[in-house]
């Protein structure tokens, strides 16, 4: 199919769910991707379907040396990203605030929220230098709502909505930093709020079909702008 401009896309959370499906979909545009996620074998996969210039590695976003390791590799074998994609995520299995352990709300907040400052940190510094180029930070319906036995993920999806706003107001002209609403879409993770109920969603190959477009179209006049994919 004719492909848009190209643009370089890092993406985080990439080994499955959204993160696979927007990896496989910016691809098959013809945009070249580098990607990361915790997990050695999906990752190997991943590089094995798809040679360079994708770029795939194990990192782990709780980790600030990994972090800064990945995006200094990178950048230096796949360049700036002209899209910065924050998809990682944890939910909490489901349970009142008071009966989550404090292991696994720290977890949350540090993948969901600390890991997406960690990369925002490790390579919004050279795409400043350039002048341009768009940060997208999913956030979720339950970053501008809230259910119960979710407040963990609940709380770090608003927090990412803050920051991002922020962020944009920081942001230079020709940059844009935006907070996105991906929706409801058929993922392991809702599976595991919504159990069987989950399968009426759109699942995330027919999602990216959608939200890749929407991603791409995203420039300045959007900075600090939240958003959803229709």
């Amino acid at each position: 199919m004719p492909a848009d401009p190209p643009q370089r896309v890092v993406l985080t959370g990439v080994s499955r769910g959204l993160g696979r499906a927007l990896a496989e979909e910016f691809i098959r545009r013809g945009h070249p991707v580098a990607g990361c996620a915790r997990g050695a074998a999906a990752i190997a996969r991943l590089n094995h379907a798809f040679g360079a210039p994708h770029d795939f590695a194990v990192c782990d976003l709780a980790d600030e040396t990994a972090v800064a390791d990945w995006a200094a590799g990178v950048r230096s074998r796949f360049g700036v990203p002209d899209l910065l994609v924050n998809n990682a995520a944890l939910i909490n299995r489901n349970a009142p605030l008071w009966e989550v352990p404090a292991e696994e709300f720290e977890r949350v907040v540090d993948v969901n929220l600390n890991g997406t400052v960690r990369v925002i940190r490790h390579f919004l510094p050279a795409m400043l230098a350039r002048g341009r180029g768009v940060v997208v930070n999913f956030s979720s319906g339950w970053g501008r709502s809230t259910a119960p036995e979710v407040a963990p993920y609940c709380a770090t999806k608003w927090a990412v909505e803050g920051l991002t706003q922020a962020l944009a107001a920081e942001l230079p002209r020709g940059l844009a930093a935006v907070p996105v609403n991906p929706g409801i879409i058929h993922t392991d993770m809702l599976e595991s709020c919504f159990g069987p109920d989950a399968a009426s969603f759109p699942p995330p190959a027919e999602w990216a079909r959608r939200a890749v477009p929407f991603l791409l179209n995203l420039g300045p006049a959007d900075n600090g702008r939240p958003c959803s994919v229709a």
